[in-house]
């Protein structure tokens, strides 16, 4: 690997840290998969360009990688470049009811940052395990709330248009349920959020609230990627893997969890396989039982064409 000539090319033109032949078992929450031929750190935006541009030279995919929370990476491995977002695209500001946070903060530190300002309407963030970036492109959301209702504009970068960085309002992303039309080649550097003040009781009462209801129903303790699948229209993805007496189905080290049969968790020794596979099973078994096809929020690098994450 060492000999590479990406590696090589990155090394020139990036600031941040370039690692070959990462395992991505150490980047993602589901702590399985096989290696990215490149994990870069970018550190600023001059470096997200310069990776597009060598990766296009060499005809290379690349991904960017948040938290790793709805990411599932082969056991093969991805053949690309893996781009998690450094400190430089962290931070968070608070002036009066307006917030702009970098994009690889997590949501859960940025929800509890701006309810310690006393500020209301970002606490269902302490219920996202990924980062602020991923959670505008896929319009994250829990407990009945989604980002759409507080995101005001984001700040991207075009990696397909020479690095052109442009702000643009949520109106133009059309934000709908767990998806948006943020642009294939447009990685997120910061967003600006508007909030409303609340009683810092009642604030705090609710975000307890909520963390307690996911120690109760989700399994927090164990490797998950979060909610596997979209909720269809009208219904519970976990509501309809569970009638379709897939919960707590498993393939090797990975199983539907018996808590929430949204969520697939895995045992030490575990494959990137035995996760596909189930989500395999359970898609099948949904489609034959209720003909409902889920659609899945987790993204799998290795098995398909992909770009970003969470």
């Amino acid at each position: 690997m060492a000999d590479d000539p990406l590696l090589a090319r990155l090394r020139e033109r990036v600031a941040g840290a370039v690692l070959p032949d990462e395992a991505m078992a150490r980047h993602t929450t589901l702590r399985v998969g096989g290696p990215a031929r490149v994990l870069l750190r970018a550190e600023s935006a001059a470096d997200l360009v310069a990776t597009a541009q060598v990766c296009a030279d060499e005809g290379v995919r690349w991904l960017i990688l948040g938290r790793g929370s709805n990411l599932l990476v082969s056991d093969q491995g991805w053949n690309g470049v893996v781009v998690k977002l450094g400190r430089a695209f962290r931070g968070i500001e608070i002036d009066g009811e307006r917030v702009v946070a970098g994009a690889a903060e997590p949501m859960p530190v940025l929800a509890q940052a701006v309810a310690a300002a006393e500020l209301g309407g970002l606490a269902f963030g302490v219920a996202i395990p990924g980062s602020l970036g991923g959670a505008v492109r896929m319009n994250a959301g829990a407990h009945g709330h989604e980002l759409r209702e507080v995101l005001k504009w984001v700040e991207v970068v075009r990696l397909d248009r020479d690095g052109l960085t442009e702000r643009l309002p949520a109106a133009a992303l059309r934000m709908t349920y767990r998806h948006s039309e943020l642009p294939a080649d447009a990685v997120a550097l910061r967003a600006g959020l508007s909030l409303q003040r609340t009683d810092p009781a009642a604030l705090e009462e609710s975000m307890a609230e909520m963390r307690r209801w996911r120690r109760e129903h989700q399994p927090l303790g164990e490797p998950s990627c979060g909610s596997v699948f979209r909720n269809p229209p009208g219904d519970s993805a976990g509501r309809l893997i569970e009638a379709a007496g897939l919960k707590a189905h498993h393939v090797g080290g990975a199983q539907v969890s018996p808590r929430h049969a949204n969520f697939i968790t895995v045992t030490p020794g575990a494959r990137a396989h035995d996760v596909a596979q189930v989500i395999a099973d359970v898609t099948q078994g949904v489609a034959q039982r209720f003909s409902v096809t889920l659609e899945t929020e987790v993204v799998m690098a290795g098995f398909d064409e992909v770009r970003s994450t969470s």
